[in-house]
């Protein structure tokens, strides 16, 4: 069934007002519901409704709601994937694929071996497209939640923000290295991010600067991956790993 995201304060006791051009446009242009149709809609605290929909015009969706769904309940973890850019326009499939997988939070990631570098008018305009993708793959895979797609980061802020996750991994194609499996049966944990490299790996003074700031090194096996493969199979894992 389509669904819609919309904001807790389009809604009332009985009906979900919906203003905005964008997702007006979606609804009527692109998915070409009607009155009479029936949507899902949810909003950012989880809730879900069935609606039918009142009356469609370039203004306004009106939409009565029939049922409250059932409140399904949030994770018992999250996770954070910080991926370095790579080339071409995969970072698209990435952000898409990666939201399918369930992820909360992505992060482009600007390390020393990126071959893409943007301007800073580049980086909005990508930073508003992989939000959009993100929307519209949350709305796909029936997520009651969208991920946050964060602004292109460099090493150190993403380092800076260690400090939020319980369990911090770092691929890596040298030093001293896990398995991600070994890595994860130490403990149940309810937040962990992972730093994806670039084509060249990352640098051995980032490696360092990861283990300083509380990184475990993983290996993902013999094979030498992509980038978009890495980031996907590590986000697979985890998620396989930690609802199992």
């Amino acid at each position: 069934m389509h669904r819609c995201l919309v904001s807790s304060k389009q809604i009332s006791s009985a009906q979900i007002s919906i203003h905005d051009a964008a997702q007006i446009h979606h609804i009527q242009d692109v998915l070409h519901l009607e009155t009479g149709d029936t949507i899902v809609a949810f909003d950012e605290e989880r809730n879900e409704y069935l609606c039918g929909i009142r009356s469609i015009s370039k203004k306004a969706v009106l939409l009565d709601i029939k049922e409250r769904l059932l409140h399904r309940k949030a994770k018992a973890y999250s996770l954070a994937i910080a991926c370095a850019i790579p080339k071409k326009a995969k970072m698209d499939e990435i952000v898409d694929k990666l939201t399918q997988l369930g992820v909360d939070r992505i992060i482009p990631l600007e390390s020393e071996r990126v071959v893409v570098r943007l301007d800073e008018r580049k980086k909005l305009q990508r930073l508003s497209r992989w939000q959009k993708i993100a929307l519209e793959a949350a709305k796909q895979s029936q997520r009651n939640t969208v991920p946050v797609v964060e602004p292109i980061m460099n090493m150190e802020k993403v380092f800076a923000l260690a400090g939020e996750y319980d369990l911090k991994l770092i691929g890596s194609l040298f030093g001293s290295r896990r398995s991600l499996k070994s890595a994860l049966s130490a403990q149940r944990y309810r937040s962990i991010i992972v730093c994806i490299g670039p084509e060249g790996d990352f640098s051995r003074q980032e490696v360092a600067r990861a283990a300083e700031c509380g990184f475990i090194g993983i290996s993902l096996g013999e094979l030498v991956l992509r980038v978009d493969t890495a980031a996907l199979s590590v986000a697979a894992c985890i998620t396989v790993y930690e609802n199992g």
